[in-house]
């Protein structure tokens, strides 16, 4: 699916008219020849996201935005604060996913026991106190990026990202507790050319390969980042991060029967 490259901290991922779905920085739809994640320094607060990019991109060779910009095709791209060299990619069937992984900002979501309905949680961290949208640090991060050589239909690029985030969930459970961190993105993209798709659910060749794709590679970026210590085992351990303890009010959904 992709061509990497990676330069000074910068990767690109090419793939001529791609179609991109991101829930990043300056996401939502778009079509371009290649996607980006960076690595930011520690400290990095450049308001100016989309500068940064341009900048960045410009200073590693990847060229200008310019000439994208008037094909109306901006490469899509995430940023985290997690070193390039622990980018892990895995490839299954038509789809492929690439990784980066840091969990010194997770974010808890405590589920109470059946019958309960308290869900405090263990470990300490920074309460979450409902925040105002505006935290961008980049910590860590968990960042993933998954395409595929199918053609997918709008709503099966849009379930991709569900696919991704379920097997993200599902696998940092499984290692660390937590179902992600407080600044993870998801991208996903689809050959316009390739064979038409219409669904990308789990029991789907695409979904399947992605699910499984997303979990293999966030296990070996996890294990590059962290190595034998592992990573942090509770919000607790970790130097960031914060537990979503707040309840919500819950209603019957009114019937006219």
């Amino acid at each position: 699916m992709f061509e990497s490259t990676v330069r000074q901290e910068v990767c690109r991922l090419s793939r001529r008219g791609t179609r991109w779905l991101s829930t990043g920085y300056a996401g939502g739809e778009s079509v371009a020849d290649a996607a980006y994640l960076l690595s930011v320094p520690e400290g990095w607060d450049d308001v100016d996201v989309a500068g940064y990019v341009r900048r960045r991109r410009q200073e590693v060779g990847f060229g200008s935005d310019q000439a994208a910009s008037d094909r109306g095709d901006d490469a899509p791209a995430l940023l985290t604060g997690v070193s390039m060299r622990h980018a892990r990619r895995a490839r299954l069937g038509p789809v492929e996913a690439v990784v980066t992984a840091g969990v010194s900002n997770p974010a808890a979501l405590p589920v109470p026991e059946q019958g309960q309905s308290d869900a405090s949680a263990e470990g300490g961290g920074q309460r979450d106190e409902g925040g105002t949208g505006s935290d961008r640090r980049h910590h860590g991060t968990v960042n993933v990026v998954v395409g595929t050589t199918r053609s997918l239909a709008p709503g099966a690029l849009a379930n991709l990202i569900a696919a991704a985030a379920e097997a993200k969930a599902a696998t940092l459970l499984a290692r660390t507790g937590v179902p992600g961190t407080t600044s993870d993105a998801i991208l996903v993209g689809c050959d316009p050319d390739g064979e038409p798709a219409v669904f990308s659910g789990s029991a789907t060749a695409v979904g399947s390969a992605a699910r499984a794709c997303v979990r293999d590679a966030l296990l070996a970026a996890l294990a590059s980042r962290y190595g034998d210590e592992g990573p942090p085992a509770s919000v607790g351990d970790a130097e960031y991060g914060v537990v979503t303890d707040r309840q919500a009010r819950v209603d019957v959904v009114e019937s006219e029967e």
